[in-house]
């Protein structure tokens, strides 16, 4: 690819000027347009330290309104985000519906730079690369559009440009020791470059420009863009096919089949209690010092006890360590992008414990049953979050996922009792009713969901809640053992 690219040939800068002045006035027009369709824009700048990706970003924006648009630049990685998954800032950055970021580099340059500087092993980079291509694919099927350009100009014309503002008072902070790594080590990031875009030109193909021909790749670029943009106007929202990857999934009984006789006397709860609450305490210290991030999810049937388990787990936990994410219908900014962006900007960082009270399986539940997506939309979904958790394990995080599991009478019983006692009533709504009234629906619903998505690194576990007690002893042996697994795990691969 790049080895073999050609120059283009220098010309008129007249004409070329003109080209871009119109092409510029289109892009403008076009605004409205993505506006008024609701589709959202990333246009994602690499190339080659010197190349000129400001510059280029710098016309690509010139004539455009403002409001509707970002610029974002995250190939500076703050320690901060380092303790988040890989793709943790760009999911971050993506735009509303009707809304353009541009990146001024991004996955590709960070994925590359970390190989070859051997922070990353070999399977670590093929994951990032395997994880990209998910990302990019999630996107292009909820919608997306994305422009992927490449900045190449050959290491005599970066020479040059490099030395150019190394020498000028007020452009030597530009050059940076990487940019002075990548020219001494130029053709082991033109390979590694190379490969990682045969690799990742599967949802979106890479379009490679001439960086020596500034006025040139402004064009190109405009051009590239702008028909994009015309081509999805006319076809409508693109919505993807349901993409099936064969993950190892575990068996799950149906929820029918579950005993939810199970209970534990109070002498042997308050005793079990105590210890896995110590316990748990101890583990929390640990998986801080080990940096490892934990996830626990719950969802369950309306008044199945989620509150009051979760409240057994926190009580042990140092509270400068944890927080608790209670997931309610989503914000307009947040429905305006794709459905798992709000919990890709919930994430703990390593070292720290994040519960969702109710999760992105929202999607494959209230949301299919209540007509919020196609179902399209929902049957996507099942291979789009087994993507997303082996993100997160393959990131090192301990995901747990727990279906409190009550029946229909229990359920009755405890609604009565929140409409009948003052301090109670505000936990019970006209929408949780109503959700009784679907419980057929929702019982199919949730034994679709956790047939689907019980993979072998993101478990789910049925937690029989007619008795609130065993249900939360159950709940922190789970816990407990997990990470007890996780802490162990992590001592034998730092000692091998």
């Amino acid at each position: 690819m790049l080895k073999d690219f050609e120059k283009k040939k220098k010309e008129d800068k007249d004409a070329l000027g003109a080209q871009i002045k119109e092409l510029q006035a289109k892009l403008l027009s076009q605004q409205q347009l993505l506006r008024d369709a609701g589709l959202p824009v990333i246009v994602l700048i690499e190339g080659w330290a010197a190349a000129g990706k400001g510059s280029l970003i710098k016309e690509l924006i010139s004539e455009i309104d403002p409001r509707f648009y970002n610029v974002v630049s995250p190939v500076v990685i703050r320690e901060s985000e380092e303790r988040f998954p890989f793709l943790n800032q760009y999911y971050k950055a993506i735009p509303e519906t009707g809304k353009v970021t541009f990146l001024d580099s991004g996955w590709m340059e960070s994925a590359v730079q970390k190989f070859l500087r051997h922070e990353i092993t070999k399977s670590e980079y093929n994951h990032r690369i395997r994880q990209v291509n998910e990302f990019e694919r999630q996107l292009k099927n909820s919608g997306y559009l994305m422009l992927k350009v490449f900045l190449h100009i050959d290491k005599d014309e970066q020479f040059g440009r490099l030395r150019a503002l190394a020498e000028a008072p007020e452009t030597e902070w530009r050059v940076t020791r990487d940019d002075l790594w990548q020219h001494k080590e130029y053709k082991r990031f033109r390979s590694a470059y190379d490969e990682f875009m045969v690799k990742t030109n599967e949802a979106e193909r890479w379009n490679i420009l001439d960086g020596s021909r500034k006025k040139t790749a402004v064009r190109d670029t405009l051009r590239l863009l702008t028909k994009m943009i015309d081509h999805a106007v006319e076809a409508g929202k693109f919505t993807g096919e349901p993409y099936e990857e064969k993950f190892p999934l575990k068996k799950m009984p149906l929820l029918s089949e579950v005993d939810l006789s199970p209970a534990i006397d109070e002498d042997e709860y308050r005793k079990e209690l105590k210890k896995l609450q110590t316990r748990l305490s101890e583990l929390h210290n640990i998986i801080y010092r080990k940096k490892i991030p934990v996830i626990l999810c719950y969802e369950g049937w309306d008044a199945a006890g989620k509150g009051g388990n979760i409240r057994r787990v926190t009580y042990s936990l140092d509270p400068r360590g944890f927080d608790v994410r209670p997931t309610a219908s989503p914000l307009p900014h947040e429905k305006n992008r794709h459905f798992l962006w709000r919990f890709w900007t919930r994430l703990p960082k390593t070292g720290h414990i994040c519960i969702f009270d109710r999760t992105w399986y929202g999607r494959v539940m209230v949301e299919r049953l209540e007509g919020f997506c196609s179902e399209n939309d929902w049957k996507r979904a099942y291979n789009e979050i087994n993507e997303f958790e082996r993100m997160l394990t393959d990131w090192g995080a301990v995901v747990l996922k727990f279906w409190i599991h009550i029946d229909q009478n229990t359920q009755l019983a405890r609604f009565t009792d929140r409409q009948n006692t003052p301090e109670k009533q505000w936990k019970i709504t006209d929408e949780d009713w109503r959700n009784r009234e679907k419980w057929p629906q929702y019982e199919v619903a949730v034994n679709e969901m956790l047939q689907n998505t019980c993979t072998k690194n993101a478990p789910w576990y049925i937690i029989e809640s007619n008795d609130k007690k065993y249900a939360r002893i159950k709940t922190l042996k789970i816990i407990v053992k997990a990470l007890e697994k996780a802490c162990d795990e992590h001592f034998k691969r730092i000692m091998e």
